[in-house]
C-alpha cells in the first residue's frame, strides 16, 4: 500500500462540539462566581451561559504567580490545556464556560494520568452525574 488512500475499515472522526478560549477578564470574573470543584492539581469552575450568548464550549486557563516563575506557570497551563483538549469535546456541555486554575506545586508536578482522571471526576461533579 502506498498510503494515499485510507483503508475502508477506518472510521471517520466523530463530530464534536467546538471549543474556544476565554480571553476577556469579565468572562473569567463571571466564572469565579460560579460553581467550582477543587482537585489536587487544579480548580475547575463552570458557568452555564444564558440563552442568547455565543454557543459552544469556552475554556479559560489561569495560573497566579504563586504557581511559580513564568516557566512554571507556562508549563502548568500547557498541561491544563492538554487535559481540556482531550476531555472537553466528549464530556463538556454546550453553552458552558469552564475555567481551569493552576495550583501551586501540584499542576506541573502531578502525573498526567492523575490530572486527566481528576478532570473527568471534576466534570462529573459539576454536571451533577451520580458517582
Amino acid at each position: 500500500m502506498d498510503g494515499t488512500k485510507a483503508s475502508q475499515m477506518e472510521t471517520p472522526p466523530t463530530v464534536s462540539l467546538r471549543v474556544t478560549t476565554l480571553k476577556n477578564r469579565p468572562d473569567f470574573q463571571r466564572a469565579t462566581r460560579s460553581p467550582r470543584v477543587a482537585m489536587p492539581g487544579f480548580i475547575l469552575q463552570m458557568r452555564k451561559r444564558p440563552e442568547g450568548e455565543a454557543d459552544g464550549i469556552r475554556i479559560g486557563f489561569t495560573c497566579s504567580k504563586k504557581v511559580g516563575n513564568a516557566v512554571a506557570r507556562n508549563r502548568a497551563k500547557r498541561r491544563l490545556r492538554e487535559i481540556a483538549r482531550l476531555a472537553l469535546p466528549d464530556q463538556g456541555h454546550a453553552d458552558t464556560d469552564y475555567v481551569l486554575v493552576g495550583r501551586q506545586g501540584a499542576t506541573a508536578s502531578l502525573p498526567f494520568g492523575q490530572l486527566q482522571a481528576d478532570f473527568s471526576k471534576a466534570l462529573d461533579i459539576l454536571h451533577g452525574k451520580p458517582k
